[in-house]
């Protein structure tokens, strides 16, 4: 199934991928400005600070062009596993994903590693507080992301804008990778869902 984006779509994930590059390139600034400022006395902390920044910013990267470019629709399962625990190295989420319980049966289509890491970033975003994000099979099979942490949850119109329900001039910065996600899933023949599971989890289901 072919899925075209509304210009204004890409737009927004244009926002959304500055947003999230502009903190650790950012930082990486402020470094270089420490040590043009303050000399060698600053150096080793300036050093550091630019070293952890621009490994931020490259994990970062490796996540999105997996999970927004071409790349991502070939990659191997193993490959965006490796993308994601990078990502999420060192934050408040805890990520559990082992590519080998995925795919034992059938394997899996093309395209559903890129839209299963889409999941893992919703995940993300369904754990406010922080938590554990989990990868596996479904009881039909099907993968399903388990966001279990306090809250856990995803606003309402985040769930229309995955659904494809929302209007396009509805869309926020905020909602857009959800909307993406959907039409993501759409566009290789997949439908991607969502839904709470008690107070403290929230299951986002891929099915194939």
């Amino acid at each position: 199934m072919r899925t075209n984006l509304d210009i204004r779509v890409v737009e927004l994930l244009c926002s959304r991928l500055c947003h999230e590059l502009v903190s650790p390139v950012g930082a990486i600034n402020n470094g270089v400005e420490l040590i043009e400022e303050m000399g060698s006395d600053m150096a080793d902390e300036a050093i550091g600070l630019i070293a952890h920044s621009a490994d931020q910013a490259s994990r970062r990267l490796q996540l999105l062009r997996l999970a927004y470019g071409a790349a991502g629709e070939t990659s191997g399962m193993a490959d965006v596993v490796q993308a994601a625990e990078g990502y999420f190295a060192g934050t408040k989420h805890k990520l559990e994903w082992q590519p080998g319980r995925l795919g034992q049966g059938a394997p899996m289509p093309q395209g559903a590693g890129k839209v299963l890491l889409n999941l893992v970033i919703l995940g993300e975003e369904a754990l406010a507080h922080g938590g554990r994000i989990t990868v596996e099979p479904g009881p039909g099979g099907d993968p399903v992301v388990i966001a279990a942490g306090r809250s856990a949850g995803l606003r309402p119109e985040t769930l229309q804008a995955l659904s494809g329900s929302a209007d396009i001039d509805s869309l926020t910065p905020r909602t857009v990778h959800a909307y993406a996600t959907g039409r993501f899933a759409e566009h290789y023949g997949m439908r991607a869902s969502g839904e709470p599971d008690g107070p403290e989890r929230f299951v986002l289901r891929l099915n194939i």
